[in-house]
């Protein structure tokens, strides 16, 4: 069950730019309010995500077409 939760995990960080934008910043902590969600993860996986390199991200989001995307629109005035 873990390994289809890192491959939703996976599938999150490179289509979902406000996710991906709060990984960057602080990963660990974005780990840990996912596990709080129900996103189960074991130490291994953990580990692995926070080895990744951080470039590595945005990299693979750029070869993803827009249309799979799910941008971060930021609201103006009301």
């Amino acid at each position: 069950m873990s390994q289809k939760n890192v491959e939703i995990l996976i599938g999150r960080l490179v289509t979902d730019e406000t996710l991906r934008g709060t990984f960057l910043s602080n990963p660990e902590a974005t780990l840990h309010s996912l596990g709080e969600a129900g996103l189960d993860l074991n130490q291994v996986e953990i580990e692995a995500l926070l080895e990744m390199p951080t470039d590595a991200w945005p990299a693979m989001a750029a070869c993803i077409h827009p249309r799979l995307q799910k941008i971060a629109l930021e609201r103006g005035c009301p």
